[in-house]
Order: C-alpha cells, then structure tokens, then sequence
C-alpha cells in the first residue's frame, strides 16, 4: 500500500459535509496527512443553449464563486479551528473538475461523501460519487452521512 499524505475531502455545505470533518481528521491525524477542501461551483456555461447575456452569467458567476469562498471560510472557522487544512474552489462540473484536480495535484486518497439518491433524483443528478470513485487517479473512501453510526 502506497503511503497516503494529500487526502482530497470534497464538501458540498449540505447537512452531511460536517459527517466528513470526523473522518477527515481522524484519517489526517493517524496518517500525518495534509487535508484539502474542495468545493466545486457548477458552471453556467452548462445553461448556456438558454439565450442570456454572457456578461451577465459571468458575473453571475463571479458572485457564486465568492459567496462559496465565504461559506468555505465559514465552514473552515467552525469545524476545523483546531487543524490546519488548505481550500480550493473551482467552476465546473463537479465529478470532473475534482478528478482532475485530484490527478493535477497528486493527491493519494479522496474522502467523500454519498447523498444516497435513487430513482428519479439519480437520474436527473447523477451521482458525483459514483463518478469520482470510477474515474479518480487514487483510491476514494466513501462515507454514507445518512447511515446510523452503531
């Protein structure tokens, strides 16, 4: 087994991005590894057959991109006061940029979360997990939040 000292922890602010910080530092701890958040903002260039102003889905844009740098400060400030992590936030699509982003930057393992959807929810969103787990350049621990702890 390879040693492990880049950990790649995608969050999406939901209710279960805090499940992660547990598993994310206790892994980061044990191992002396280096944790990296990654947030990833869905571009708009994907609406793009919609006619708008490509100035405004810009700076659209932009305004995203710095509301989610603030939430990731926010994140940061609340649940990792106490261990040092270095952020990312990318545009794109979600599963790709942080297979990408994996590969580019080395990373030896990707912690993530599963939402668990089904039916018509998969369908219409996918899974990023699923996706990151097929096409990562490294080994990924999935955490299913939503599952009681025994």
């Amino acid at each position: 087994m390879s040693e492990i000292k880049k950990i790649l922890v995608p969050v999406d602010f939901s209710p279960a991005s805090p499940v992660l910080v547990s598993y994310a530092k206790d892994l980061g701890q044990k191992l002396e590894a280096e944790i990296h958040l990654i947030y990833v903002v869905r571009s708009l260039a994907y609406f793009g057959g919609f006619y708008v102003p490509h100035t405004s889905i810009h700076k659209f844009e932009e305004e995203i991109v710095k509301g989610a740098e603030k939430k990731m400060n926010d994140f940061v400030d609340e649940y990792f006061e106490d261990y040092p992590v270095k952020t990312h936030i990318l545009t794109g699509d979600a599963a790709e940029e942080i297979i990408n982003f994996a590969q580019k930057e080395g990373f030896d393992l990707i912690l993530m979360g599963t939402h668990g959807r089904k039916g018509l929810d998969k369908v219409i969103f996918g899974s990023v997990a699923e996706r990151v787990v097929k096409g990562a350049p490294c080994p990924v621990l999935t955490i299913n939040p939503y599952r009681k702890k025994a």
